[in-house]
């Protein structure tokens, strides 16, 4: 830019040679100069201001077209995408039907090592196996001087274990953060919990996963983040489960059982209150499954849903309440019961002589084998096994346990009549104790088909009628006869009305046929008779006990007993008052002259 001089040479001298100031020629040109520079700053200006206008009228643009694609589109829920595949940590507690912890989890550290990063291997693996005595200090330092660069010592330890570890001091011994599942009742209810183990492991957590029991049927349920760590609710009652365990224990062992099951259910809503099987091991520190011999002897076995027996004459009730329901029979119907009954090559015989006749009920009460097969003979193999099917025989049990599948009732091959006979009282069918519990339950209602549940309800089943309620209450008639002057006399418990049936099986040899001394002893009971609400199935493998001088197997000596004392031991912790008769006061009254 050429710029013009303020005092221009030439126009100053003819300014002076006319007589003007040349002083007036500066001002001039100073302001033509500052006009043109204020020309020039507006013109940038103007220009800044168009660039600036365009820039938000491309924005505008911009956010106005967005606005409309959103506007015109389905809205979704957002989600979230992380990359990786993530290592889930929490699991949901699992609680009783009061609140009470079952399982949960708890905030514990790993320990593993990295042997480039070891200042002193032989130190470090010596007092490991100092500290964790199950370690081979030799292996130990193999691993840390070979060529491993990551080595797991422990998946779990305690916070004393920790300290220990941080006293080595070596660089190369670290800690990961990870949570594991505490059941802090021990070895009470393992059989329903099942137990948890890892899953996918990395240095800062692992994840937790089911391996037995609800633990695994729910497994999806208890690490479902979107459940924000709800707990899962069972139908159990903790305090009556450890009342019935510590009774079942002490029964098996006075009389010399092999092992034993319980299952107590709520008649109306199916849920299973208590559950037990022993022996039993502690979820905390879950023993491995046998490799050889029978699975039936692991603690693992749940003998209450997965042992499957055939459990003898506490199936009488069933084929008398079948007989009814077709007005076949009545309470007082004779039945011819003079033995033995002969069938081809089979022969049906009574535990003693009850004479040539019994009435239905008569039957029921004294265990008739014979008469209950006569009754049997009259329903047909083909309605007995609808029947059945009716009250849940025919097929695994619904009980929300991955064990549960496992129980398959084994079902004679040719349902003859013969077949017909025998499992009208309780043989050629086996079951297990958690069927029976749902089967006597259905009958004993008022005759409404209910299925176990191991999660609570708040209301009764509405399943399809199986028998009706004059029936039912004829059918609880007869069992509790069977207390009050029959063969489970020793089940009667004061203020509870207890009914019930025995149930005494020779236990099947692998080889075929059946042991002479050992049998599998049931006593199925409902109480209060007159007003149902619990089932209890009690069942020991291979009792005895010396009595009267003679060696009892039976259920009458075995089960009923132990059962007794669970009802007297649990019914108060049910809220069930007991139904005592008020004696007239006996004393001196004082009256008025």
């Amino acid at each position: 830019m050429i710029r013009t001089p303020l005092r221009p040479l030439a126009r100053i001298l003819k300014a002076r040679d006319q007589g003007e100031n040349p002083d007036r020629i500066e001002a001039e040109n100073r302001r033509l100069r500052h006009e043109q520079m204020q020309d020039r700053a507006r013109q940038r200006a103007e220009g800044r201001l168009l660039v600036l206008a365009g820039m938000f009228f491309l924005a505008f643009c911009t956010i106005g077209l967005r606005m409309g694609v959103l506007a015109g589109t389905v809205p979704e829920e957002p989600t979230a995408q992380a990359r990786g595949n993530p290592i889930i940590g929490q699991r949901a507690d699992i609680l009783d039907r009061n609140g009470r912890i079952l399982a949960t989890n708890l905030q514990t550290h790993s320990l593993y090592a990295q042997p480039p990063q070891m200042v002193d291997p032989e130190k470090a693996a010596t007092e490991l196996a100092a500290i964790f005595p199950e370690l081979d200090a030799e292996e130990l330092l193999e691993d840390f001087t070979g060529e491993r660069r990551f080595l797991w010592i422990r998946r779990e330890i305690s916070p004393e274990q920790m300290q220990a570890v941080h006293d080595i001091g070596d660089p190369g011994l670290l800690f990961g953060p990870r949570e594991m599942r505490l059941y802090p009742n021990g070895a009470l209810a393992a059989h329903i919990l099942g137990g948890a183990s890892y899953g996918r492991e990395g240095v800062s957590s692992a994840e937790v996963i089911g391996v037995a029991g609800v633990e695994k049927f729910f497994d999806d349920q208890l690490r479902d983040p979107a459940n924000e760590g709800a707990p899962l609710h069972l139908s159990l009652d903790l305090t009556v489960q450890a009342a019935s365990e510590r009774v079942l224990q002490g029964g098996m062992m006075l009389m010399n059982a092999k092992g034993a099951s319980s299952v107590l259910m709520d008649v109306h809503t199916g849920e299973v209150i208590s559950m037990l099987s022993l022996p039993d091991f502690d979820p905390n520190d879950r023993p491995r499954v046998l490799t050889e011999g029978d699975q039936g002897d692991s603690p693992l076995f749940n003998r209450a849903v997965q042992g499957v027996y055939e459990l003898g004459s506490v199936f009488k009730i069933f084929t008398v309440a079948q007989a009814m329901e077709l007005g076949l029979v009545n309470p007082d119907t004779v039945i011819d019961t003079s033995g033995p009954l002969t069938w081809g090559r089979f022969r049906i015989r009574d535990f003693r002589d009850y004479g040539d006749e019994l009435s239905v009920s008569e039957v029921i009460v004294k265990s008739s084998n014979i008469g209950t097969a006569r009754i049997a003979q009259t329903i047909g193999a083909e309605r007995q096994r609808d029947f059945l099917g009716q009250l849940g025989f025919l097929e695994p049990t619904p009980a929300e346990m991955v064990e549960a599948p496992t129980g398959v009732p084994l079902l004679p091959p040719n349902w003859s009549e013969i077949s017909t006979m025998t499992i009208s009282y309780g043989h050629g069918l086996s079951s297990s104790p958690l069927h029976l519990a749902a089967g006597y339950a259905s009958l004993l209602n008022g005759g409404t088909r209910v299925e176990p549940t191991l999660l609570r309800r708040d209301r009764p089943q509405r399943g399809p009628r199986v028998v009706s309620e004059e029936v039912s209450a004829a059918a609880r008639l007869m069992l509790r006869q069977v207390v009050s002057e029959g063969t489970a006399s020793f089940g009667d418990v004061e203020g509870y009305a207890v009914g019930g049936k025995t149930g005494t099986a020779d236990k099947p040899r692998p080889t075929g046929g059946y042991y002479e001394d050992k049998t599998i002893a049931t006593f199925a009971s409902v109480f209060p008779a007159d007003d149902p609400e619990y089932v209890l199935i009690v069942t020991l493998d291979e009792p005895q006990i010396e009595a009267l001088g003679e060696t009892r197997r039976t259920a009458g000596w075995t089960a009923v007993p132990v059962a007794a004392e669970m009802i007297r031991r649990v019914a108060p912790l049910l809220d069930m008052r007991p139904d005592v008769e008020t004696l007239t006061p006996v004393g001196v009254t004082l009256t008025s002259n």
